[in-house]
Formats: structure tokens, C-alpha cells, sequence
């Protein structure tokens, strides 16, 4: 079966095809939230060289608001046109790397930091929001062999490295039957309640 994924919750989006355990396509690139062509120039390539995937999987967040949006919409679309099974993973789950587990920290701007402990590329704890000083005592009681990463540079917090969500990975995870992934209608991982302004009649 072939799975496409793609992931643009970060400053780095990837697309990724897997058809069985071979990797028939991968292409990441700088993601600008200003300009969403990259993505968009892969899509439709991979279209229309590979036909239809038979299950579409995105990357959920938490990260970009507006990047994520535009994954999501983007692959309701394609779901639509191409009847392909739609599922939705927290993209700070698909980080490749070596440990079985790890933490993810990142800034959710207004003064405050999520964190997230991910195992066996599942989240095990949060997203939870703290403040910069709860978020460093965290840190501060961790293993010191426990990898941190961030998807955008924390200067403040030492030990995180900077690694971004592989839409590969996420292919990968897709294809593994005893994992609970979003079903539609999908929606960003929400780091806090929406806000929605009401316009002033």
C-alpha cells in the first residue's frame, strides 16, 4: 500500500511516499509560512508520479498553527479526491532519531513553553504548558542522558537540540496497526483553548 505523509508543523516541511517498507519518495525544504509553494510543488508531483496513496498521514503539531492548518487542509483535499484513508499524528512523535525515548520542548509564545515526553514514538506525557522557570526545574530533574529537543532554537535551555518531524517517519507509523492515530474531521494539537475574536457590531 502506499502512504504519503507530510509534516509542516516546523521551520523544516518534508513529503514523504512509502510504498510497503520502500521509500519511493522523501523531500524536505525550508518551511515558510508566508509561502506555501514548496509544499504544494511536491504534492502534485508526487500525483502525478505515483499515483494515489491508498492512506494519507499528517503531522498534527504542536508547532506552526498556520503551517499545520494548511497540512490538514491540504490533505482533506487530497483524501477527497482520492479516496484514501486520512489520519492525523502528533508530529513531534515522527523526530528521528536513535532513543526510544525522548522530550520535546517548544515555545508557545505569551511567556510560556510546552513540554512532551514521547516513548516508543507515542506521546507519554502533555503537551503541557509552563512558564520558563516550572519548564527549567522540569528539565532540571531529567536524566541527564535523556535526549530534548526543540524544532526552533531556545537559546535559554542548554541541552535542547534543534531536530525537526520527518514526514517519513510518520509513513513509517502509519503503517503499524496497534497505534491509535487522530481520525478526521482532524485538527491542530491545541496547546490552549482557540481564541476567537467576535467582531464588534
Amino acid at each position: 500500500m502506499k502512504v504519503l505523509a507530510f509534516d509542516l508543523s516546523s521551520a523544516r516541511g518534508s513529503i514523504a511516499l512509502l510504498e510497503g517498507d520502500q521509500e519511493e519518495y522523501f523531500r524536505d525544504w525550508p518551511n515558510d509560512r508566508k509561502n506555501a509553494g514548496p509544499f504544494f510543488e511536491s504534492l502534485v508531483g508526487v500525483q502525478k508520479k505515483f499515483g494515489e496513496p491508498g492512506t494519507i498521514i499528517v503531522g498534527l503539531g504542536p508547532g506552526s498553527y498556520a503551517g499545520t492548518r494548511i497540512a490538514i487542509s491540504a490533505a482533506i483535499g487530497f483524501q477527497a479526491a482520492s479516496r484514501a484513508r486520512l489520519i492525523g499524528f502528533a508530529s513531534i512523535c515522527a523526530i528521528e532519531c536513535d532513543a526510544a525515548e525522548y522530550c520535546v520542548i517548544g515555545d508557545a509564545r505569551r511567556q510560556t513553553f510546552f513540554f512532551a515526553r514521547v516513548r516508543g514514538n507515542n506521546l507519554a506525557e502533555g503537551p503541557d504548558l509552563m512558564s520558563g522557570a516550572e519548564l527549567r526545574e522540569k528539565l532540571d530533574k531529567l536524566d541527564r542522558k535523556m535526549s530534548i529537543f526543540t524544532t526552533e532554537k531556545l537559546s535559554q535551555f542548554e541541552r535542547a537540540e534543534v531536530r525537526y518531524p520527518e514526514a517519513k517517519l510518520l509513513a513509517k507509523l502509519a503503517a503499524d496497526p496497534k497505534r491509535e492515530f487522530a481520525q478526521p474531521p482532524l485538527e491542530p494539537i491545541y496547546l490552549r483553548e482557540p481564541h476567537i475574536t467576535i467582531p464588534k457590531k
